[in-house]
């Protein structure tokens, strides 16, 4: 059998629809969990990959917390940006108190993270970590975003190290056109893994295994950090709530949405238990 892997794209606050998705194969894809060779991730979707990997009984608990962060951060005058408003240190509290003492070694080799140097650019998917605490710095940098995050990139075996893709050629598609920003695009916001299938969930719409299907000019996709996503004004809305999170009433509603995106592509594969 084709080997399987698990993969969530990167998206600030929409984090909250990984969750809603992660908590519906926990509760309703264990065959897919079951078959599930490697997981990955970049930003709020490593997060997502590590704890469904290492902590599925803390989902909910990750649910909380992201609804505490993003009210947290909608209080500050100009976001996560507000001067004096340490954003990354926030989300180190967050992984520690939920993160177990062997998360490390329960995600070595199975889980994948996008992480890029912002020094050469140069991006890599890292697999292996020697403690804890090299996960959770492995997971810090490939959330922090520069300047919107703070001035100082995480420093992950001697170079600093964001949540930033390399550029390459884009890919286009058979059977549909696609537009490219620039001609180029940024890689590793969304890992494909070289060997088996990787299924993909994004909180952006577009050609995904799970993400929301929108309505907007048919077959014309942007090719976005790895992402084929929908030329949509719904899409441009979720943009800016990935940085600014919206209301809880709104997050909920995309808490929802991720659950149920992930129980229809179960229940289409025949995943669903």
């Amino acid at each position: 059998m084709k080997p399987v892997n698990l993969s969530f794209g990167a998206c600030g606050f929409l984090g909250i629809y990984h969750l809603g998705a992660a908590s519906a194969f926990h509760k309703h894809g264990q065959r897919l969990l079951r078959d599930v060779q490697a997981f990955a991730g970049a930003s709020a979707g490593s997060l997502v990959a590590s704890v469904l990997l290492t902590a599925p009984e803390k989902i909910e608990e990750c649910n909380q917390f992201t609804y505490a962060f993003a009210e947290d951060t909608r209080r500050q005058s100009l976001g996560a940006v507000t001067p004096g408003y340490d954003f990354m240190a926030r989300l180190r509290r967050g992984m520690e108190s939920i993160l177990p003492p062997n998360a490390h070694e329960l995600a070595h080799s199975r889980l994948h993270v996008s992480i890029t140097s912002t020094r050469t650019g140069e991006n890599a998917l890292v697999s292996s970590f020697s403690s804890r605490e090299d996960l959770i710095k492995v997971l810090l940098a490939s959330s922090f975003v520069p300047l919107y995050a703070g001035l100082k990139p995480v420093e992950y075996q001697g170079q600093a190290r964001a949540a930033r893709g390399s550029w390459v050629r884009p890919r286009r598609d058979r059977g549909s056109p696609s537009a490219d920003v620039g001609g180029r695009r940024l890689t590793n916001s969304l890992p494909i893994l070289p060997v088996g299938r990787t299924v993909t969930v994004s909180p952006f719409s577009g050609r995904l295994d799970v993400s929301p299907q929108d309505e907007g000019q048919p077959g014309v996709y942007v090719t976005i950090a790895n992402q084929d996503v929908r030329l949509s004004v719904a899409n441009l809305v979720r943009l800016s709530q990935a940085l600014f999170p919206p209301s809880q009433r709104e997050m909920e509603s995309l808490h929802r949405r991720g659950f149920a995106d992930a129980v229809a592509f179960l229940l289409k594969e025949n995943w669903f238990a």
